[in-house]
């Protein structure tokens, strides 16, 4: 069978959706042709196995939840300040809200791995990847800071987009008190200038 980029990118977006909605459980070949609304068996023709699919949905995931770059270059026009980083972690959250259903796949997808030690290999060398282009990207680009403090931030920002995602409202139940919060983190882990 030839099997088709758009096909795939539908059937992996699908799967996404489905995977936030229901969990990795809910995961299934069927599922995904259901929820992409192809005929019973295109998913197994494009994923050898599930583990494939994760796989393979791990990096969709990250693709889908990467920045528009040339938002990214013109927010990079300011200078590198504790500022300009409040505002890309409030891009951070807006994306977030954006495309939830990406995000929850996210952590459905590492808690998927805490299960699986042959995904947790492969998901952790992905997430690794990611993290350490964060930790350059903040560094190289004169973020105040080094990489413990890019560090810290990915691990804050992860937690805060973890309880914002699962349960709405606990911390900030609107959109300025999160803004608030957002800042805040900022605040107390990258320095002043």
């Amino acid at each position: 069978m030839v099997r088709n980029a758009a096909r795939r990118t539908e059937l992996l977006d699908a799967a996404t959706e489905l995977l936030a909605d229901v969990g990795a459980r809910g995961l299934t070949f069927r599922g995904v042709d259901e929820r992409a609304g192809a005929p019973t068996g295109t998913a197994s023709n494009y994923f050898r196995s599930r583990d494939e699919l994760l796989q393979d949905l791990c990096d969709h995931v990250f693709t889908r939840l990467t920045p528009d770059p040339e938002h990214v270059e013109e927010r990079l026009q300011a200078p590198r300040t504790r500022e300009l980083e409040t505002t890309l972690m409030r891009d951070l959250v807006a994306r977030a809200d954006a495309d939830r259903a990406a995000h929850l796949a996210l952590f459905e997808l590492r808690m998927e791995a805490s299960r699986r030690p042959a995904l947790r290999e492969v998901f952790t060398a992905r997430f690794r990847a990611n993290l350490d282009a964060i930790t350059a990207d903040h560094v190289d680009g004169g973020f105040p800071g080094g990489p413990d403090t890019a560090r810290i931030l990915y691990l804050a920002m992860t937690g805060l987009l973890f309880e914002h995602l699962t349960l709405p409202g606990l911390h900030a139940p609107d959109g300025a008190a999160l803004d608030e919060l957002v800042g805040a983190v900022v605040a107390r882990i990258v320095p002043g200038e």
